[in-house]
């Protein structure tokens, strides 16, 4: 059952004046924002802008020079069971001696105890959550023999089997098949009728004002954040992406069917 959000619930997250450098080389800085409950929202910005670095240090996977993030009003380290990550396919071994099955349970470790196993309640979860990725059949494959539409389906999967109440997730439509994006689709759509925040660093700006809420735009500084309807603006592409986007005006004339058709679904 979707939860709804009281005026007065703190933010899935809020981020104050992070900064942060990669090599001794300032990436991001001063970068203030947060989010609404129950959206899908991309990060959005040009190849060295520093999306992935920036998820990266919400998640305190990189150290960051300073600033303030919270999760629902609280630090990572209070509330890390409510989020789930899914990293880059191009950061994980995928030689590791590991079955389909497994990793997805993996997305259940967090809620044992040290000395637990994990119940037929979580290995349930599990196989709901490669269910709904129509991952099933692959359940014993070790993940090397998976095509990067089928891993990437698996990584999600392992996220959905957390429970999470906010998805961070790295470039999820990266590299994958057709088929693989309409299941990422759906199961965004899942996910936002459960309530569920979904934030993606995302690189097609072809999809963005189809695929996404709100959009965060990000070239070492905050841009603009906000929802799509009022932000994604040709005024805003060219603060983000300057003269490199050549494509600017089909875009947006793109960015505005989009949006027209969005409000005639509503109707």
């Amino acid at each position: 059952m979707k939860k709804t959000a009281t005026q007065n619930s703190p933010p899935p997250l809020m981020v104050s004046n992070l900064s942060m450098r990669y090599h001794h080389k300032p990436v991001l800085t001063d970068v203030s924002f947060q989010i609404p409950e129950g959206k899908t929202i991309a990060i959005v910005g040009p190849n060295g802008a520093g999306k992935s670095t920036l998820l990266k240090g919400i998640m305190g996977l990189e150290p960051t020079m300073g600033g303030e993030i919270c999760f629902f009003g609280k630090p990572l380290t209070h509330k890390r069971l409510a989020i789930a990550y899914v990293p880059q396919r191009e950061e994980i071994d995928w030689d590791f001696p590991i079955n389909v099955f497994d990793v997805v349970l993996m997305g259940r470790h967090g809620q044992l105890k040290l000395w637990q196993r994990p119940s037929k309640i979580d290995k349930d979860i599990a196989k709901q959550a490669l269910n709904d990725l129509n991952m099933w059949d692959f359940k014993d494959r070790q993940i090397s023999e998976l095509s990067g539409g089928q891993q990437q389906r698996v990584f999600l999967a392992r996220a959905l089997a957390q429970k999470a109440r906010l998805y961070l997730m790295d470039e999820p439509f990266s590299g994958v098949d057709v088929s693989t994006e309409k299941a990422i689709i759906e199961l965004f759509k899942k996910l936002k009728r459960q309530g569920k925040t979904i934030v993606c660093v995302h690189h097609d700006l072809n999809t963005v004002g189809e695929y996404f809420d709100w959009i965060i735009f990000i070239n070492a500084r905050l841009v603009a954040a906000g929802p799509v309807e009022t932000v994604l603006t040709k005024d805003n592409l060219n603060k983000t992406y300057g003269g490199r986007l050549s494509l600017l005006n089909d875009l947006t004339e793109k960015m505005y069917r989009t949006q027209l058709n969005k409000a005639h679904d509503t109707d």
